[in-house]
Parts: structure tokens; sequence; C-alpha cells
């Protein structure tokens, strides 16, 4: 387990921009060179014109050079897994291989639970299928 990606993710979260819900959110993100990224949710007052926090911490990701998401830690508050929404698994996916691992965390940083992409988007659509 990534003490250091969790860290980051948990980091991530206390920026967070949660005005409305007030439930914040935040990933982190490795690539390919091991290097960390972080990300937050971003709310808008034009529903749904905000951002998750997965999107956000592959955007930094791809800013800083990366290529391939090699491991994600996704970290909220409450006693539910706060896992990635459907369309951050799909955007997760662009960049990830189905074996990479995704850690759920508490808000306190403590994983509750490991899954594959593939266990979260099972079956899915890629970009190897457009080669």
């Amino acid at each position: 387990m990534s003490r250091d990606l969790v860290e980051a993710a948990r980091a991530a979260r206390l920026k967070a921009h949660a005005p409305y819900s007030k439930f914040l959110v935040g990933a982190a993100m490795r690539d390919e060179k091991g290097r960390i990224f972080g990300g937050c949710n971003i709310e808008n007052a034009s529903y749904p014109q905000g951002w998750c926090a997965e999107p956000s911490a592959i955007s930094a990701l791809i800013m800083g050079g990366g290529t391939k998401v090699t491991e994600v830690a996704v970290i909220g508050a409450g006693e539910g897994l706060v896992t990635p929404c459907g369309g951050c698994r799909q955007k997760i996916r662009e960049f990830a291989a189905p074996d990479v691992k995704i850690h759920i965390c508490g808000e306190d940083g403590t994983i509750r639970r490991t899954f594959t992409l593939e266990e979260l988007l099972p079956v899915s659509f890629g970009p190897d299928h457009l080669k």
C-alpha cells in the first residue's frame, strides 16, 4: 500500500471547493515515472459544471508530463466507500490498465478497500479498442 499516494489524496481533499454539497473528495494518481499528482472536487453553482477529484488528478498528471496512471487513491468522508463515479472510472480507463489498483480510503487516510479498475469497470471500452 502506498502511504505517499494516500497522503497526497488526503492533502488534495483539503483543497476541495465544495460550498454546496460540503462533500470533499481527494484523489491522487501515480504515473509511469512514479510521480504523484493530486486532484480535488470543484463544485460550480451551475450544476453539473463542476469536476470530480479523479479527472482533476488526471489533468495534473497529463500537465506534468505523465501518460499512464499506475495507481490511484481516492478519499472521502462517511461510512460508505467513496469510489469513483461511472464517468470517472471511464476517464481513469483512458490512462490506466485494467489491473491498476484503486485504493478507497476513509477521511483519516485508512485504506478501506482496494479494487482493480477491472473490478470497478468490468468489460470496459478503452483506447486499445481503437488501435
